[in-house]
């Protein structure tokens, strides 16, 4: 199969583009979209040599149906070669071990209260495929069987633990529950930490942080009013005051407030994630007054109810505020928490992208704000730019239907 060679990309700089900067088209295969995975996924390895990427799929996921939907490595620096790792229809949700060793992957096969899905590994040169774990019945100690896992997992930095969510309900069961696993990779089993009917949109990501007990925290995403057919189709995302977002420990204990939204004036857009290898967390809000698109720092404290920006002891730093204007949307940042990149509105007219670098954690705005480009999207949602950053931050990667079918680019020279 031709997958297509990575080109240059020259005409999408613009004259308020920096000098030096450099755009390559990383898939090229006509017919077949391609697109990063979301921005929080796991997907380098840790030298930023290495990342994966997957054809036959959207800017939010695949069809686990379809069996072009496939992972493939890119190697940088082999001209940004791609190499398929995973060969299975079903496959989805793929986190790289931060020790550089494995792609972690699940094959769902699941209905509805049916089916099954495995948990598999393979080397990151495509051999030594393994099964590690097979779920075909309720969790264990639960009336749980779950289904529709979500499109994105999660690794502890030790390389230890890995979570993902998926739907947790019956066919029959309103509002049906969804649920976060936590699987122990050297053990090969899985637990059940935490469940409920408004957990449809978890987004749970692990600290990158190295300390012993900050990496056990997982970020996580609560969708207050979402609206869910027994068979767990879509109908309403949020309600009322709208997201908010907690950190709970893998064990399903220590669960703690993010200070952001919930008061009828900010609302979490639902986009969230560590900087770096800190426990200070960044979120987009948006908000009435003053109207605009924020990206708000902030650390957990202790839940007190479900109050958002009005939990007490919250510390919250509004890294946008030196700006005139801010329209942000998706971000990330690099792993040492100083480098950092956003797209921004307007989005009807192709996006823009945006890096900057952080200051003090807790304290600064983001500064040294830097244009890069309009990537020319249509933006909808199965195009979304979703820009991030190698772990070493000087490197971007972005999503762009520019030439009429989504496809994968990197930027560099920033």
């Amino acid at each position: 199969m031709k997958t297509g060679k990575a080109r240059p990309r020259p005409d999408l700089l613009d004259a308020e583009s920096p000098k030096g900067l450099e755009v390559i088209q990383l898939t090229t295969e006509q017919g077949v979209p391609w697109a990063h995975l979301y921005m929080e996924a796991q997907v380098f390895t840790m030298d930023s040599k290495r990342f994966v990427l997957h054809r036959s799929a959207t800017a939010h996921g695949g069809n686990k149906n379809d069996p072009k939907h496939q992972y493939y490595l890119c190697d940088i620096e082999n001209y940004c070669a791609l190499s398929p790792l995973t060969q299975e229809t079903g496959c989805v949700a793929p986190s790289v071990s931060p020790d550089g060793k494995y792609l972690y992957y699940f094959v769902d096969e699941t209905t509805v209260g049916g089916g099954k899905f495995a948990l598999k590994r393979v080397n990151l040169d495509g051999t030594d495929r393994r099964t590690l774990l097979v779920v075909d019945g309720p969790l264990p100690g639960t009336k749980f069987r779950p289904s529709r896992l979500y499109p994105i997992s999660t690794i502890s930095s030790d390389s230890k633990r890995l979570a993902i969510s998926g739907f947790l309900g019956d066919g029959q069961t309103d509002p049906p529950p969804y649920g976060l696993m936590v699987f122990d990779l050297e053990k090969a089993t899985v637990k059940l930490i935490l469940h409920g009917p408004t957990w449809c949109n978890l987004h749970s990501q692990y600290c990158r942080s190295t300390d012993p007990e900050a990496s056990h925290d997982i970020l996580i995403q609560e969708n207050h009013g979402c609206v869910m057919t027994p068979k767990g189709e879509l109908k309403k995302l949020t309600g009322g005051d709208g997201a908010d977002i907690h950190v709970i420990r893998d064990d399903g204990t220590s669960f703690r407030n993010m200070p952001w939204g919930r008061d009828g004036n900010e609302f979490c857009q639902g986009h969230q994630c560590w900087r770096g290898r800190t426990t200070w967390g960044i979120t987009s809000t948006s908000s009435r007054n003053p109207r605009g698109a924020f990206l708000i720092e902030g650390s957990a404290a202790p839940h007190t109810g479900h109050v958002g920006i009005k939990t007490p002891g919250g510390v919250r730093n509004d890294l946008t505020r030196d700006l005139k204007e801010s329209r942000f949307s998706h971000f990330a940042g690099d792993i040492t928490g100083q480098r950092f990149i956003s797209d921004a509105g307007p989005f009807d007219k192709g996006g823009r992208i945006f890096a900057a670098e952080f200051g003090e954690p807790g304290r600064d705005a983001l500064r040294n704000w830097k244009y890069l480009l309009n990537p020319r999207s249509t933006c909808i949602k199965q195009s979304h730019i979703h820009p991030f950053l190698s772990p070493n931050g000087k490197l971007g990667f972005f999503n762009s239907d520019e030439s009429g079918i989504l496809h994968a680019y990197m930027v560099r020279g920033f």
